[in-house]
């Protein structure tokens, strides 16, 4: 018999995210689960009852009922021990549980011999994994978020003008810590028009940083910072001294400061003292995306905005629930990717494959053993460094020395070629010499005109074969279209098979040339924002 999937609705304080969508009802229906709803609780996020029935979904008056008749449940924040107790017996719960922050929860759920799939225990490492990683796409809509956030805070433009009435400077950004969340918060302020920075522990990311219309600021300390999954490393205290230093520099500069750290496992590191946010200016703004785990800024209420020493500081703990709608599609299309990973054979039953390693690292109890934390991931070994390969050696001729040829052996060859040229112009008739100095003209022409080319608008192969193009159409029109006053005495205009190949090259010519243009035109298209 197919298992029915229930989702509740959710009672966190301000919370409107919901942990399905009527799209996705659907598509769960098709793998062969029965889905009820608890009544109400998609209106938050605009998503009402009538179009989850419309999606096949049971609407369900009571939470009580709902999870008493569920056999999995579908969740966003973690559950309450008021829902804990309504929770059947074996039942299955997915949701963001946070093992390491709720132990009590944990041994709540043992209790009830639950199976549980924390969300937020995904191994991020894994590439298949990314569908499912609920994570980035709650980080990816609040570090946007965060930016709007900091917008509504701020009293003047992200982009700077020129009006009849002055000129308004760009806002300066500066983003701490360069994740999902930062490089979101880095693109969406780049695309306001505001002047970037960033920082970030690991090193790798400046060039994300600089892709996404960002200034990457080093900090003056060589030490890496990459940890496990995705995720920074707690640095050594002479590389926290150069990053207040550092911090403390675009504090004073900076409009607006947005700090996304984060360490699992750990509290928020504080990365924005008070004296940093004395030296802002009156107006600033400061968005702290670490709220929830104590936040990087050491004047951050979680859960409020507040203002101190004339700067806004936002400590919402929400962003991602603030675009309810955006961040509630996401969710439930990651649930839907995992679903499809514990119901392969679509017949509406799951199977949690502990031999799975993306499916064993986000167990955390199973049939209401603690299975948290998963052991490490047997990851592939890296590939060992191919050897270096030493260029093969120049081939050299019987005698000749390697480098630029000799002075002398320069001149000889100048010499030969000018007595050649003398003996041309002495006995070869006019007309040649005539033909031959065109043609040697025409060559030196040819090449500038072609080789020249700046490939502004084009790639630099299609810049050189419109130039090509370019000429064989002129050469063509000439033979067209002689200049029969120009012909010398008894010499007749070309025939016609002349001039219909003439004609021939016309039309291959432009037609490479306009392909040129729209190919290029289509190409531009694609880095357009």
């Amino acid at each position: 018999m197919s298992l029915q999937i229930g989702v509740p609705r959710e009672t966190y304080a301000g919370e409107k995210r919901v942990a399905t969508v009527p799209d996705v009802v659907a598509k769960l229906v098709k793998l062969g689960f029965r889905v009820a709803i608890e009544s109400g609780a998609g209106d938050a996020a605009n998503f009402p009852d009538d179009a989850y029935r419309a999606a096949g979904a049971e609407v369900m008056p009571t939470a009580a009922q709902l999870w008493a008749t569920s056999d999995i449940v579908f969740k966003v924040r973690p559950p309450t021990p008021a829902e804990v107790a309504l929770m059947r017996a074996g039942g299955m719960l997915v949701d963001f549980i946070w093992p390491a922050q709720n132990p009590e929860l944990m041994q709540q759920l043992a209790a009830k011999q639950a199976t549980v799939l924390a969300i937020d225990a995904l191994p991020r490492q894994l590439s298949r994994a990314q569908k499912m990683d609920a994570l980035t796409s709650m980080a990816g809509i609040s570090g946007y978020r965060a930016v709007i956030e900091a917008a509504n805070a701020f009293g003047r433009f992200f982009n700077g003008q020129v009006t009849a009435a002055g000129k308004i400077p760009p806002a300066k950004v500066f983003i701490a810590g360069a994740g999902v969340a930062g490089l979101s918060a880095i693109g969406t302020a780049a695309n306001l028009g505001a002047i970037v920075r960033a920082n970030d522990t690991r090193a790798e990311v400046a060039d994300q940083v600089v892709s996404l219309g960002g200034e990457f600021v080093k900090v003056d300390y060589e030490e890496e910072g990459a940890g496990g999954g995705g995720y920074a490393k707690v640095m050594s205290e002479g590389f926290q001294q150069a990053q207040r230093e550092m911090y403390a520099r675009e504090a004073r500069a900076s409009d607006i400061i947005i700090t996304t750290a984060l360490i699992p496992g750990k509290p928020a590191p504080k990365l924005i003292t008070a004296p940093m946010v004395e030296s802002m200016k009156p107006g600033s703004v400061i968005v702290d995306m670490a709220a929830e785990q104590g936040g990087n800024c050491e004047l951050t209420e979680p859960g409020k905005a507040v203002v101190k020493h004339g700067v806004t500081i936002v400590g919402y703990t929400d962003l991602a629930s603030r675009l309810a709608t955006q961040s509630s599609t996401l969710y439930s299309n990651n649930l839907l990717r995992l679903t499809e990973e514990l119901c392969k054979t679509k017949d509406g039953v799951v199977n949690v494959d502990m031999e799975d390693d993306a499916i064993r690292g986000l167990t955390v109890i199973k049939d209401g053993a603690i299975t948290w934390p998963a052991p490490p991931l047997k990851l592939p070994p890296p590939p060992p460094p191919r050897p270096a390969v030493a260029p093969p050696p120049k081939a050299k001729g019987h005698g000749e020395p390697s480098g630029p040829m000799p002075v002398g052996k320069t001149a000889v060859l100048f010499g030969v070629a000018a007595v050649l040229f003398l003996l041309v112009g002495r006995y070869a008739p006019a007309s040649f010499l005539a033909h031959f100095t065109v043609f040697v003209l025409a060559c030196f022409v040819g090449y500038m005109v072609v080789w020249n080319v700046k490939p502004a608008l084009h790639t630099p192969l299609m810049s050189v074969t419109n130039a090509v193009s370019s000429i064989i159409a002129i050469g063509a029109l000439v033979q067209i279209a002689p200049d029969l006053s120009a012909l010398p005495a008894g010499v007749t205009r070309p025939n016609e098979l002349i001039r219909w190949l003439a004609v021939a090259a016309i039309a291959l010519a432009t037609i490479n040339m306009f392909g040129g243009f729209a190919v290029t035109k289509r190409m531009l298209g694609m880095f357009r924002k």
